[in-house]
């Protein structure tokens, strides 16, 4: 089954605590796995930062919005229990507690609503309710947001790498190695070849100072998909610099027969297609620049150690 959205793990989580005691917040996410037959693979399922399980991500939600419509309380850190307002609503027997049933609570309306000024009418409070109270988690809401920034920016890097000269998406492509580490600390380890006579081979990065470790490179600003004529002729290009490692990037695809010949030989060649040279541009930021920058803070747990 799909992982429980944090509104559906509301009244689970409440149903744990209905026997009064406290429990660990540690403890919820287990029971609500149990709760609903996860499999080991959706316990394991984590966000897009990878830091934090979609389960536990989404029950910690639910006991954050369940504690400000005030039907639980945290009594310390890390540990809650249910409020006689909680019990109550248990008592009704709902057939759910879900986000419409939560707007019920004024203390959970003015939670979410707006900081803005008074006069400023661009979300209305009801709105505001509705942005949070979707099948998302706040987290899930930022990350599905990034995601889709990124991936705007990477359609259109690639668009403009494509604009460019092929000489200068030759060096771009010796650019983003050297960024990405390769050569290490090495003055000048990248060097472009691409000119007549260089056997198809682009650039040269080497790993040591006498050049006995070095990584060839092609790079291809096609349209259409390179095949394994193309990828076998670049290994061979290797040969002629004694070189056991090569990169070939494209802004294209490559065929399933050229992918399948580079994990059959001796010689080590990465393969990079466009939509992984864009991702790799802007993860070692070349051709792109910082436009925003957003801090999300947590609390630091380690400074109310000894407050308790």
């Amino acid at each position: 089954m799909p992982i429980p959205d944090y509104a559906a793990c509301m009244k689970p989580v409440l149903e744990v605590l209905s026997d009064r005691q406290i429990h660990s917040t540690r403890e919820i996410p287990q029971k609500i796995a149990d709760h609903f037959g996860l499999t080991d693979e959706e316990r394991d399922t984590r966000l897009l930062s990878g830091e934090q399980t979609y389960i536990r991500n989404r029950v910690g939600w639910a006991t954050t919005y369940l504690g400000k419509a005030g039907l639980l309380e945290r009594v310390t850190r890390g540990r809650i229990r249910i409020t006689d307002q909680g019990l109550a609503v248990l008592a009704e027997k709902p057939a759910s507690i879900d986000r419409e049933y939560l707007k019920k609570f004024p203390s959970i309306v003015e939670f979410l609503s707006p900081t803005t000024s008074p006069d400023d009418s661009a979300v209305t409070e009801q709105e505001s309710v509705e942005l949070i109270l979707d099948e998302r988690t706040p987290d899930e809401t930022i990350e599905s947001a990034y995601a889709s920034i990124r991936n705007a920016l990477a359609d259109d890097l690639l668009a403009q790498v494509m604009s460019c000269s092929p000489v200068f998406f030759e060096r771009l492509v010796i650019d983003l190695l050297i960024a990405m580490g390769y050569g290490g600390a090495l003055p000048n380890a990248g060097r472009h070849m691409g000119r007549t006579g260089d056997g198809g081979i682009d650039g040269i990065i080497n790993e040591d100072k006498l050049g006995l470790d070095m990584i060839c490179i092609q790079a291809k600003r096609w349209k259409d998909s390179v095949g394994r004529p193309h990828v076998q002729a670049f290994a061979g290009s290797m040969e002629a610099h004694r070189a056991k490692k090569g990169v070939m990037i494209t802004t294209s695809t490559f065929t399933r027969d050229a992918r399948d010949f580079v994990d059959r030989i001796e010689r080590k060649i990465v393969l990079i297609d466009g939509t992984q040279l864009a991702q790799l541009m802007i993860d070692y930021n070349v051709g792109v620049a910082t436009a925003k920058t957003y801090t999300l803070k947590k609390i630091d747990s380690d400074y109310f150690m000894d407050a308790e």
